[in-house]
């Protein structure tokens, strides 16, 4: 009767061929994942606490880069507006060309053309007694304009400090050059989920980027650049292990 045997070089070369495989995927893995992220995110330090406690002060955050007609409202946005000061500033879309937005309701909520608006996001503080903004606002959107304010309402410098100017408060969308998507330093900050609340106006809301499948990319690859590598040693470690037993 005849069949083959497998020898353990032929296990090894087996072993040894796969782990090259794995460095080879893994490598591409990695560094896809790191081209496909500076291709789709830029990276930005968060320079106040306007944002906090979504994204506070010192957080390096990945942010999508879209232009303005991408922006759905509860969008965390960075833009760059002259008449504010033209440094990168980031804050929350509260409401589109359009819309009319509101403070407060006899709930103390937002309105958004007469819609309330649950934001679970905000900052508790109690200055604002409960309510999304310590002082009352009424502002129209003009078209092709967004109304943003912070999640920190005490002390944001946002379109309520700026009522009284020709646009009402707004910014334009050309100033919008990314939406944040995820928070990359501290670890552990996650996804910025997108506001359910309003998801039930026109247009509804945004969708989360790619974020998940560049980090997936990145982390995956690195774990079979590890994996690849580390086998050649190990398999040299148990091999003298195994010889030494036998010649006990």
């Amino acid at each position: 009767m005849s069949g083959t045997v497998r020898t353990s070089g032929d296990r090894g070369r087996l072993g040894n061929a796969l782990s090259g495989l794995a460095v080879a995927v893994g490598c591409v893995l990695f560094l896809g994942g790191f081209a496909w992220g500076a291709v789709e995110y830029k990276p930005y330090t968060v320079p106040t606490d306007s944002m906090t406690p979504t994204v506070k002060v010192g957080d390096r955050v990945l942010a999508q880069r879209i232009d303005g007609s991408e922006v759905r409202r509860g969008d965390v946005v960075i833009f760059q507006d002259p008449a504010w000061g033209d440094m990168p500033m980031v804050k929350r879309v509260v409401g589109v060309g359009g819309d009319k937005v509101a403070c407060c309701d006899s709930r103390g909520r937002l309105t958004v053309n007469g819609k309330g608006i649950a934001e679970p996001y905000l900052q508790k503080n109690p200055l604002t007694k409960g309510r999304a903004s310590a002082t009352d606002f009424t502002a129209k959107v003009p078209e092709g304009q967004l109304f943003v304010l912070g999640d920190e309402r005490t002390n944001s410098m946002d379109s309520r400090v700026h009522l009284q100017d020709a646009e009402h408060g707004s910014v334009p969308l050309s100033t919008v050059s990314a939406r944040v998507d995820a928070i990359a330093w501290p670890l552990g900050g996650g996804a910025l989920e997108r506001p359910k609340a309003f998801a039930a106006l026109p247009g509804g809301v945004s969708q989360l980027g790619p974020v998940k499948l560049v980090l997936g990319s990145v982390l995956l690859g690195l774990v079979l650049i590890l994996g690849g590598s580390a086998y050649g040693p190990l398999a040299r470690r148990l091999g003298r292990k195994k010889a030494v037993a036998g010649v006990r």
